[in-house]
């Protein structure tokens, strides 16, 4: 009878430790974000002024946003064609608080873009859609594919063809919103090492700079990679340093509806 009770209070005491850590898990992503929130729009509450009854939003970059979306399709507010990653999380999110508004949601990322190649086809999948607010997420294969000898381009290409894009985007829709998101690389990962991160560094500071010039939404994804490291291991976030994890792919969620709102 002692044994027995013993081990209820024993497997009493697992699940309510098991309770409090799970908790824990839930809220340390808003957590790990609000950390690299600056003041005024963690104060925000304003929720999702930027987007108004009807508008439409369109997700573009390469295979981080991507994330394995149906191609063949390519409807709105649809989980196959918004794919698996944080274009889907976000998505959902918005379409869950915000059913009044109608919003009408595109991914239209494609992996292994470089922004030549998004130039290629922003006719058919950007300017066509006329989006009220655009969320770009672009320059990782713009290095990448240049370490791995499959790409000839450099930061300085990247800066001339981003603000080329940018430029065209604003001139065909100037009532755009447009949002940029830092590129990112993760180190103690399966592809990114410390020989990343000073080359990475030109880029990111290439997209803050044309984010800058045309007054856009900033999303920082790698100082939020940056302190969520600090909470659990680099590969827990993102296998390669690139991709993210089902974590990952959350994190960034969280982060970019808490600048867009």
């Amino acid at each position: 009878m002692i044994s027995i009770m013993y081990s209820m209070s024993f497997s009493r005491r697992n699940f309510l430790k098991r309770s409090v850590a799970g908790a824990a898990a839930v809220t340390s992503i808003p957590a790990i974000v609000s950390g690299c929130i600056s003041p005024e729009v963690e104060l925000s509450t304003n929720r999702y002024s930027l987007l108004k009854k009807g508008n439409t939003v369109l997700f573009q970059g390469d295979s981080i946003t991507d994330a394995g979306r149906d191609k063949e399709k390519e409807l709105p507010n649809n989980a196959r064609s918004l794919g698996s990653g944080y274009a889907f999380l976000a998505a959902s999110r918005l379409m869950n608080e915000l059913p009044e508004k109608e919003l009408i949601i595109y991914n239209r990322g494609i992996s292994g873009n470089k922004v030549y190649q998004l130039a290629e086809r922003w006719e058919k999948d950007c300017l066509s859609l006329n989006p009220n607010l655009l969320s770009i997420l672009i320059g990782v294969n713009d290095y990448w594919h240049l370490r791995n000898g499959k790409y000839a381009g450099t930061v300085q290409v990247y800066e001339n063809d981003f603000r080329s894009l940018l430029q065209l985007t604003k001139d065909k829709l100037p009532e755009v919103i447009l949002v940029i998101c830092q590129p990112f690389a993760v180190q103690n990962t399966s592809a990114v090492d410390e020989s990343w991160i000073e080359p990475m560094k030109e880029y990111q500071a290439v997209a803050k700079k044309l984010a800058d010039e045309f007054k856009t939404v900033w999303i920082p994804f790698q100082e939020v990679f940056d302190e969520a490291v600090k909470h659990a291991p680099a590969t827990y976030w993102t296998a390669d340093g690139v991709h993210p994890s089902m974590a990952g792919a959350q994190l960034m969620a969280e982060a970019w509806l808490r600048y867009v709102e």
